[in-house]
């Protein structure tokens, strides 16, 4: 039996427990183990207190005065190897007992690994929110796909915009996949674009054309795979050119808007260009701002 449980077997006759948690990341790790622990013990009324990013002696220290007054249970997950062996020690000194969940595992991976681990609080807590935040961008794309719920057209971080087949459905998902909030939005012959669309930043638009004839063939096949005929004019050569032509003349009115030609380029190609410039775009800010930043110089 480890010596986790063997811990919560000598708590059985203890009619109330007070476990505190102790992590250098959030203890949602130690809490959820605990819990799980805990079930087994049904009568029991058990109460928990979590101190998140704990990271030097003096906070430890504290924690454990409390601890050792009230006949507390520590559980922790503590990182750094220095931190771990003093909680070890002052639960020892105090007379508190303490479970150290992640310190053994650690060891064992590092020898079955052979190799040092990072040693970096917080990794798990990181992992989970970038997993979360690919999610959200990825269901605020599909619900701003093809032109839809523009209301909330200045939460995004990219907009698209081009003519029908130019790839901005699957451009914009594949860019959420990378966590970015993606808005579509389709130009169609002799309509305006959304008269919102000017008034939020625009260095986020990104315009797709593509070469007429290309653009025809894959309409082609396109009407061919429905089984159906959308528009007698959906594939037809003029209405194709008209079609791009228009949109050009919307990209040359608003010249600040990146115009990519997506002709036989791959998703791939076309996204690492436009993410490569929004970090461009991005560092640039973060200087304009610390330039405005700085105090002007005196004349005394």
């Amino acid at each position: 039996m480890s010596e986790f449980f063997k811990i919560i077997m000598e708590i059985k006759e203890k009619k109330n427990l007070k476990v505190i948690i102790i992590s250098d990341g959030t203890g949602e790790t130690a809490k959820e183990m605990t819990r799980a622990a805990i079930t087994q013990f049904q009568s029991k009324e058990i109460f928990f207190t979590r101190y998140k990013n704990v990271r030097t002696k003096d906070h430890i220290d504290a924690i454990f005065q409390e601890a050792a007054l009230h006949h507390d249970m520590v559980v922790y997950t503590i990182v750094s190897p220095q931190l771990r062996l003093y909680v070890h020690n002052i639960s020892k000194k105090e007379h508190v007992r303490s479970v150290d969940l992640l310190g053994p595992l650690l060891t064992n991976l590092a020898n079955l690994f052979e190799t040092e681990p990072d040693y970096q609080p917080g990794l798990l807590h990181a992992v989970n929110d970038k997993y979360f935040e690919k999610v959200a961008a990825v269901e605020f794309t599909l619900n701003h796909d093809d032109g839809r719920n523009l209301k909330s057209l200045d939460e995004c971080d990219v907009v698209l915009v081009g003519i029908s087949r130019t790839s901005k459905t699957p451009l914009s998902i594949f860019l959420s996949m990378q966590g970015l909030k993606v808005v579509n939005i389709p130009i169609i012959l002799g309509m305006p674009l959304p008269e919102n669309l000017l008034q939020i930043d625009q260095r986020k638009i990104f315009g797709l054309t593509i070469d007429p004839e290309t653009l025809r063939e894959i309409r082609q096949n396109r009407l061919a795979k429905l089984g159906t005929n959308v528009s007698g004019d959906y594939a037809n050569t003029r209405q194709v050119v008209e079609e791009v032509e228009w949109a050009n003349q919307i990209f040359e009115v608003n010249r600040r808007w990146p115009v990519f030609n997506v002709t036989n380029k791959a998703l791939e190609e076309t996204a690492t260009e436009i993410t490569k410039l929004l970090n461009m775009r991005s560092r640039n800010r973060f200087k304009q701002k610390k330039r405005f930043e700085q105090k002007p110089e005196s004349n005394e």
